[in-house]
């Protein structure tokens, strides 16, 4: 947990550390940086409350809780990683920061590896997991 929150202060930190990027005009580059970092928010949000009582900050299940396959979780098996991952992009993409694509890619590196290992306990607790697997993808429909 505390690598995550230091790579996602690095992202958020980045443009400060980079030269380069301590300003910005708006173009095309910032434009879509803004609205994947808005959109990536919101999806971060939205499925968070889509877990509702079920949310537990631990990767493994809470006792009690029911397999979310609905909403978001529909298209992809982790939304709460996926809207940081496009916040964070988005924020490189807004300042055009290298090192806060960098802290980004590490982040991204970091939740897959997370991903990998909640989803085998969550195929531990819920019997239905394994067929959730095989229709939803991690981080991009269709793709990944």
């Amino acid at each position: 947990m505390a690598v995550q929150v230091l790579l996602m202060a690095g992202v958020a930190a980045g443009p400060w550390g980079d030269a380069s990027a301590r300003t910005w005009a708006w173009g095309w580059r910032a434009g879509a940086g803004a609205v994947l970092a808005a959109l990536g928010g919101l999806g971060s949000l939205a499925a968070l409350a889509s877990l509702g009582r079920n949310l537990s900050v631990l990767p493994h299940p809470k006792d009690g809780a029911a397999l979310v396959a609905t909403g978001a979780y529909a298209w992809v098996r982790h939304p709460i990683y996926v809207g940081v991952l496009a916040l964070g992009a988005g924020w490189a993409l807004l300042w055009g920061s290298w090192a806060a694509a960098l802290a980004w890619a590490a982040l991204f590196v970091l939740f897959d590896l997370k991903a990998r290992r909640e989803e085998h306990l969550l195929a531990q607790r819920f019997p239905g997991y394994g067929d959730y697997l095989r229709r939803v993808r991690r981080f991009i429909p269709g793709v990944y």
